[in-house]
């Protein structure tokens, strides 16, 4: 019996031992994985990296291809004295690891245009666009909508980060069917003017439009 007690308890604590020292215990593949698996493809969070911080997205590709939007249904608008504001559980904001404050006039400032070269064509943002009105529970007309980059283009938002992209209402009192025309992409004119001429840094203006765009002019005391 004494025999028999000390092939058991020397099972017990090989067991025990071996357990202790499983990659989840001691962060090996098993943590990592789980790790990888929480976050993005570009190592941030996916509802926008670590609290405070903007998520990078993938840049500028050569080939763009369709991203998956949130669940239909899942995002909200919010407005602000009538003006629509996206979801930011939904709609963060993603900005391009292409564009830094070192190199604006080589990007985003460099004279005969930035944004051209790397918007994704009509046949993805088409039907990322679709998608992304399901998810807002947009039932207006389509024609009247804009697939909006929250940080802007000219901001060094992400191409094409489904973080980026949002379906933006038409403003208070448009006619439907008139077409897009919103308030929003004159603040970010104004603040790509700001950003180029070196009144405000390039991540102080992608913060403000991202906080609220209504105010992210009146925020940097540019209005």
């Amino acid at each position: 019996m004494r025999s028999g007690y000390r092939a058991a308890s020397s099972v017990l604590l090989a067991a025990v031992f071996l357990a202790g020292c499983s990659p989840a215990a001691t962060g090996g593949s098993a943590a990592s994985s789980a790790g990888t698996a929480a976050t993005g493809s570009s190592g941030t969070g996916a509802r926008g990296g670590p609290q405070g911080a903007i998520a990078v997205g993938v840049g500028p590709q050569s080939t763009y291809t369709v991203q998956k939007q949130p669940p239909a249904g899942s995002c909200h608008f919010r407005y602000e004295k009538g003006e629509p504001l996206e979801d930011p559980a939904c709609t963060p904001g993603a900005i391009s690891p292409a564009v830094t404050q070192a190199n604006l006039k080589s990007t985003i400032c460099r004279k005969g245009g930035y944004t051209s070269g790397i918007r994704p064509s009509t046949s993805v943002t088409g039907k990322e666009k679709t998608l992304n009105a399901a998810s807002y529970g947009y039932k207006g007309p389509m024609g009247d909508a804009e697939y909006d980059h929250l940080i802007s283009l000219q901001l060094g938002g992400d191409p094409n980060d489904y973080r980026n992209l949002w379906v933006e209402p038409a403003d208070p009192g448009h006619r439907t069917g008139s077409g897009v025309n919103n308030k929003k992409d004159p603040v970010e004119t104004k603040l790509h003017t700001a950003v180029c001429g070196g009144k405000v840094t390039l991540a102080a203006a992608q913060k403000a439009i991202v906080t609220d765009w209504t105010t992210a002019l009146s925020s940097l005391g540019l209005s």
